[in-house]
């Protein structure tokens, strides 16, 4: 058993999901089978699939707690090859802030709540007890990482883990003040209206669908001077988290196009608007198709 397998089977039974990584901290590379996402990639990644490939291909979508798959030949090879452990943060419900200087740990020390903290090569990963999306450059020298990407593993650090605030959600939808209306890109052509034929596998009512759609566009109408991106990031969150029990599909690209026109109407650059919504969505991890 290598240093990397045994720490693996350490992190288990907390429920942090491992995999290893090779040099440069990167994950072990795709098998042929699984090269380019041919085999339509694991479940929960970006293009969802059955990918039946027993090797720890796909990075942070491979991570396990299973110690009967962490243990399995292919995976024992890995092992072999490791030079660090990582860990899935999103998959256990957790979210880690990487500070990677002293000026971001500065940064969060005056703008976060305390929370466990681990020491990094550069500066410290501040881990918070909920997951969200993630994003790379969220500030100079600061990364948020949970659902959708993974962690180096650097110990078990010092503190109370504290609920994740949302100082930290905000990080990933930016958004100071909203620019005049005729700044953003109205779309061309009116959004298509929530349908049955649109959300055929939906478990819910079209009453619901509509009532829920409604109070949300409003709440980004709100917001005309400032806020309109993080609020449809929250609407968008919170009715992609009513499908997440559905066997889909739900049309909630319908849905999607009618909160990103909103925010684009109170003047919310197109482009951010459409990140904001996706970034929604994806926290939610609802089926969106």
């Amino acid at each position: 058993m290598t240093p990397s397998l045994q720490l693996a089977l350490e992190l288990a039974p907390l429920g942090l999901p491992a995999l290893p990584l090779r040099a440069g901290k990167r994950p072990v590379g795709n098998c042929p089978a699984c090269k380019d996402n041919a085999c339509g990639g694991r479940p929960n990644m970006k293009i969802p699939g059955p990918c039946p490939c027993p090797a720890p291909c796909h990075a942070w979508a491979a991570a396990t707690t299973d110690p009967t798959v962490l243990n399995s030949p292919p995976w024992l090879r890995a092992w072999r090859e490791a030079e660090a452990v990582a860990y899935h943060p999103g998959g256990a419900g957790l979210t880690v802030v990487d500070l990677d200087n002293a000026a971001a740990v500065a940064w969060a020390r005056a703008a976060l709540p305390a929370t466990l903290t681990v020491p990094s090569t550069r500066g410290e990963h501040w881990v918070y007890r909920g997951a969200m999306a993630s994003a790379n450059a969220v500030r100079p020298g600061i990364d948020v990482k949970s659902l959708m990407q993974y962690a180096r593993w650097l110990g078990y650090g010092t503190g109370t883990m504290a609920p994740l605030p949302d100082t930290v959600r905000a990080l990933v939808v930016k958004e100071e003040t909203s620019p005049p209306p005729d700044r953003g890109r109205l779309a061309s052509s009116p959004a298509p209206t929530w349908t049955r034929t649109v959300g055929s596998g939906c478990r819910h009512t079209e009453r619901f669908i509509h009532t829920g759609l409604q109070r949300g566009l409003a709440k980004i109408g709100a917001c005309r001077k400032s806020g309109a991106g993080s609020q449809a990031f929250g609407v968008a969150r919170f009715l992609a988290a009513q499908h997440t029990r559905c066997p889909g599909p739900c049309g909630l690209d319908t849905i999607a196009r009618q909160l990103i026109d909103a925010a684009v109407a109170v003047g919310v650059p197109h482009d951010y608007a459409t990140r904001a919504v996706d970034r929604g969505f994806a926290t939610a991890g609802a089926q969106a198709a």
